[in-house]
């Protein structure tokens, strides 16, 4: 299926020919800004199926709204009836074709132009009145203030918000992209589309938000990342990053024994961690009373011992990084962990609680005797 894209260079753009690369049905082809009429007509008459995000919401002269988003709207239909069949369009408005401005009128007059077209051919026509969009490649200080706002406190610019009140509706671009791949591939019936995915958040709860993200890699407490609107978002957080920023430092902890590097903190689920050990050192030499961790050998070998507090019972756990296993501390059991190998040990660390130096709940208690 050969798809063609006007407004390529954009933002949406981008990432639908990003999915579209991904599917080996697809042929892209591409309209952007600068290119002919006749351009248009050629790569029309190609196509089986038009994604038409070509437009602009602020240009340098007001008289640009009419030609690139109402005018352009209005000579991809006639490209259409040229063609002489029937291609299915999908048009991205905007919800700001319900109000009385210049930008909102010629979005509306380009759903005007794209609906007589449809009753007239009896030709789809999928249009979706989009509030902001945001995602990975979105410009800042242009039409989406989650890259504004992303750009700006990733590079330390001040931030500016006149209502900490006011309430965003959000569309995140995978999302978007997701229900555009599947009008393609299903053909639904045609009309005004509504996507079933869509987030809300207030100027300063997403001001807060972002700053959480910045300061997660000096605390190590991340944000929960892994769903719904703070995952879209930090997403589009950190595809801000210059190749310099994507990484950061950790500290590193040493003693005789080997080095200990806290790695990453949650508000409730424990930490991770990692330690080494120089062959024939012992850790830990503790128990806990509610606290658990789980640790992993990912270079070395090694013994877990461990000794009940109460009934004094021991046990010995041998494991090393070729057959990797999760040992698991008990609460009133005491733990330590030697290195039995002949190279330093490398171990990972999950505990089930953050680390507070107040109130550790770690009471020393020698294992073997």
């Amino acid at each position: 299926m050969r798809i063609l894209v006007t407004g390529a260079s954009g933002f949406i753009a981008k990432n639908l020919l990003a999915h579209l690369n991904e599917h080996k049905q697809y042929q892209s082809l591409t309209f952007t800004r600068g290119e002919s009429v006749k351009a248009l007509e050629d790569k029309v008459a190609q196509c089986d199926f038009i994604v038409h995000l070509a437009g602009v919401n602020r240009p340098a002269d007001d008289s640009e709204f009419a030609v690139a988003n109402a005018g352009l709207t209005s000579q991809l239909c006639k490209a259409v009836q040229l063609a002489g069949r029937r291609i299915p369009i999908i048009y991205t408005s905007s919800i700001q074709a319900e109000m009385d401005n210049l930008y909102g009128r010629s979005k509306f007059q380009g759903e005007e132009f794209l609906r007589q077209f449809s009753i007239q051919a009896s030709n789809p026509v999928y249009m979706y009145r989009l509030p902001n969009v945001f995602g990975k490649w979105c410009r800042p200080n242009y039409n989406s203030v989650v890259a504004t706002f992303c750009n700006n406190i990733v590079e330390d610019i001040p931030i500016n918000i006149h209502d900490p009140d006011a309430v965003l509706n959000l569309v995140y671009i995978d999302d978007l992209i997701k229900d555009f791949l599947q009008v393609i591939e299903t053909r639904p019936s045609d009309g005004y589309r509504k996507l079933n995915q869509t987030y809300q958040i207030s100027v300063g709860g997403l001001a807060a938000q972002l700053s959480q993200f910045k300061s997660s890699r000096s605390s190590l407490l991340t944000e929960p990342v892994g769903t719904g609107l703070v995952r879209a978002l930090y997403a589009t957080y950190i595809s801000c990053f210059k190749p310099g920023q994507f990484v950061y430092p950790l500290v590193k902890k040493e003693d005789a024994r080997g080095a200990f590097v806290e790695v990453l903190k949650t508000k409730d689920s424990g930490q991770f961690s990692f330690f080494t050990a120089h062959p024939g050192v012992t850790r830990g030499g503790h128990y806990h009373h509610t606290k658990s961790e789980k640790f992993i050998v990912v270079k070395g070998t090694a013994r877990f011992g461990f000794r009940h507090i109460v009934t004094g019972e021991v046990a010995e756990i041998f494991t090393s990084s070729q057959q990797p296993q999760v040992v698991e501390t008990i609460p009133g059991w005491a733990h330590d962990i030697t290195n039995i190998g002949q190279d330093e040990m490398i171990v990972m660390l999950w505990a089930n609680e953050i680390f507070d130096q107040s109130q550790p709940d770690t009471k020393s208690h020698q294992v073997f005797t």
